[in-house]
């Protein structure tokens, strides 16, 4: 088996398990869940327990509380990638006449990313006390379908105002929580949501833009090498045209850190993007993650029309309990509510 069908073997796999995660996430029982479960309960009896024991503790620490592990990965992996980046690519480009311009653009978004990945990292979510509860309640109406006034978070004793949910995780209640991201060790909730957003965004571009500029370079190297009107002597002795396998292997040998290097980018544009559009359209709805999964099994309890009807409410035609309009609904994200600004329904 040769290395690019090892490759590409490697690609199909990892693309299937985000498949497979994107189509069962928010799910309580999902079948790789369940087949876990199942294949845990098989072996469990011939596992020594104190390893289940560390096993189940290192997951608790690692997905269950706070931990700055995932923090760390993300700076490891964003400066590999400059690193190699600024090693070799950056010299290349530069040998290929490529403006220093463009070249500094990259350095430019990691420089205003990491402002805003600092911000998302220590910046206070919105976290509901009891100094801050009483015009937190104020804040936003109960939509009486998924935020019911009297309701009492039974972690803070506190009743949770609309739009706020306590985070396991951080052991707080947030203010118009989204979700939490391990990434950042944090919370998103109403008050650095802008600056999740933009880190969002600036990470989108960062990786984008220095996968264009890696292709480009590559492809510079292909051209001026000839390989496009190459030829090779194939297994059996017959001269054969070098095409694109051929040139992709070569690119493979001759550049591995670089071509592996497009790859993750390639493979990391096309996750964030899909991540920031799906925050984007959040926004121009005003709408939280949370609730958006809420929303996926709640349903409509204001009515229950037949099928084919519309819901009487108006939730499903405004879009929204809390949707105002995308011009109101983005200044939010950049202006958070507050007790003196309570929208009027």
């Amino acid at each position: 088996m040769d290395f690019l069908t090892i490759f590409a073997i490697y690609v199909v796999v990892v693309l299937s398990c985000i498949v497979v995660v994107c189509k069962y996430s928010g799910q309580q029982q999902t079948p790789l869940g369940r087949i876990f479960s199942a294949v845990i309960q098989i072996i469990s009896p011939w596992i020594p327990q104190w390893i289940q024991q560390c096993s189940r503790n290192i997951v608790h620490r690692l997905f269950h509380q706070r931990n700055r592990l995932f923090l760390y990965l993300h700076l490891v992996l964003e400066g590999a990638v400059y690193a190699e980046f600024s090693y070799e690519v950056f010299g290349y480009c530069r040998e290929m006449d490529t403006a220093v311009t463009s070249l500094c653009v990259p350095y430019v978004l990691l420089a205003v990313e990491s402002y805003f990945f600092y911000q998302c990292c220590s910046s206070d979510p919105g976290t509901v006390t009891e100094e801050n509860h009483a015009a937190q309640v104020h804040v936003y109406n109960y939509d009486r379908n998924l935020y019911h006034p009297g309701v009492t978070c039974p972690t803070c004793l506190l009743v949770k105002p609309a739009r706020s949910k306590h985070c396991r995780v951080c052991n707080r209640c947030v203010q118009r929580f989204d979700h939490h991201c391990v990434w950042v060790n944090n919370c998103v909730g109403a008050q650095n949501s802008r600056h999740f957003l933009l880190y969002l965004l600036l990470l989108c571009a960062m990786a984008g833009d220095i996968a264009v500029l890696t292709a480009d370079m590559l492809l510079n190297a292909v051209l001026r090498s000839g390989l496009l009107h190459a030829h090779y002597i194939d297994q059996h002795g017959e001269q054969q045209p070098a095409g694109p396998l051929f040139v992709i292997q070569h690119l493979f040998l001759t550049f591995p850190r670089i071509v592996f290097m497009l790859g993750f980018l390639v493979f990391l544009f096309l996750l964030l993007a899909g991540y920031a559009v799906f925050h984007l359209y959040l926004a121009l709805v005003n709408q939280t993650a949370n609730e958006w999964y809420k929303a996926r099994g709640h349903g409509c309890q204001h009515c229950h029309p037949a099928p084919g009807d519309p819901c009487s409410s108006g939730h499903a035609q405004s879009g929204g309990f809390y949707n105002r309009g995308i011009l109101r609904n983005v200044a939010e994200i950049f202006r958070p509510q507050s007790h003196g600004s309570k929208k009027q329904r």
